[in-house]
Formats: structure tokens, sequence, C-alpha cells
């Protein structure tokens, strides 16, 4: 989370009125996301940013619908581009500032099949067995706009688990980590004693590919 580093603008410190009136003193990011793990992972980059999210009259889960027979890296694209919209819609309708704005999204997947976050406890199950003893891939797309420019890319990385048993399921379910994830498990949770081998970005797989980001941000303008 954001708490205690300095670095970090905190959605509601400042009203939009103050942010025209010093609009000199702005070298932030707008971040579309409720991802606490992507926050963190700009924390990490020493990247200051404003909360950019949905209003409760978005409709965001709608925007990651899969269409028939769309290929992973197509998706998360795309996904991405949709929310990079919306929230680049967000800032016009609230008046803000300008600022880059930046989105992200991630999903699994193994061959062509797509796993995005879990409708329940037994659809993460499912999930899991069809991921255990095996490779999978881990795709996050990142794009920031910033005035007319948008920049992209995608971090593609491979995860190995090793054979889960149902009983080991079961209880790593039961810890709740994997609601909310795409894949249903988180890679810096108690998931990662079943993870044999990763190839890749370690960030990428939490949600936000950190050598991918930097160089948006730079090329959209911000001293990293």
């Amino acid at each position: 989370m954001a708490g205690g580093v300095l670095t970090t603008v905190f959605v509601g410190w400042f009203s939009p009125t103050y942010f025209r009136a010093h609009s000199h003193m702005l070298d932030f990011v707008y971040l579309a996301s409720q991802s606490p793990r992507r926050r963190q992972l700009l924390e990490q980059l020493g990247v200051r940013y404003e909360l950019l999210l949905p209003d409760s009259s978005e409709d965001a889960e709608a925007l990651e619908a899969v269409l028939k027979n769309e290929a992973p890296a197509t998706y998360v694209k795309r996904v991405t581009g949709l929310k990079l919209d919306a929230a680049v819609a967000r800032l016009a309708r609230r008046q803000l500032p300008p600022a880059p704005i930046l989105c992200s999204d991630t999903t699994v997947a193994k061959g062509r099949t797509i796993y995005g976050k879990p409708d329940d406890a037994l659809d993460a199950q499912r999930m899991l067995a069809e991921l255990s003893g095996g490779t999978h891939r881990v795709l996050t797309a990142i794009a920031v706009q910033q005035g007319a420019q948008r920049f992209a890319a995608l971090s593609t990385s491979q995860v190995t688990f090793e054979a889960l048993t149902p009983a080991q399921i079961e209880a790593y379910v039961a810890t709740g980590e994997p609601m909310g994830k795409a894949g249903a498990y988180a890679i810096q949770g108690k998931i990662a004693m079943h993870i044999t081998r990763i190839n890749g970005s370690y960030s990428g797989i939490m949600g936000l590919s950190l050598c991918e980001t930097a160089s948006l941000l730079q090329a959209a303008g911000l001293t990293i």
C-alpha cells in the first residue's frame, strides 16, 4: 500500500483547484488501477502518483470480457487500451490537471486458454488444477497516455508450478489469495512455495513490469 512513502501523492490530499493553481509543481502520473500491488511497484520506482479510479457508474469488470477465439496477447493489450480510454475520459470529465495516465492489465494463459479472475472458490480450484505441474505464461500489458500520444508495451513471463495435490489447492484457495487475481494466484503470496521456475519479469507477474513501465513513463516525459 502507499502509506508511509513520502514520494507518493494520495487521492484527496489536494483539490483539483489546488492542482490547477500549482500546475508548475506537478510531476506525477495518474494510476488508473485499484491494485495495491501496482501502487507498491510504482513506489519501488520512486514514482509519485494520483489514483484515477472508476466512478461507481462505470462497469470496469465488463471491459475484461474475453472475445471469442481471442489470443491472450491480443486480449490483454485490448483490455488495457479500453481501460486507458475510460481513464482518459474520466480525467476530462473530472476536469483534472493534465499528467500522464498509466494503465495495466495482467492475464494468465496456457496455450490459447485465458485464465482471468476466478468467479468463486471452485473456479479458483479448477484453474489451479489446470496450471498444476506445468508451465504457463503471464502477460502484462502496460499503456501510458500523455496528451494525444499513447505509449504501450507487453511483458511476457513463464511460471512453472510443481504438481499440486487437491488438498494443497484447497488449502491455498482457503487463504483467499486467489480471489481477484488472474490465474487464481498471487506470485508474492503463499503459492510461491509451489513455484519451481520463473523465466521473465517478477514485477510483471505481480502486475506491472518495472522495466517496461519505466521506459514508457520516461517516453511520456517523466523523470525517473
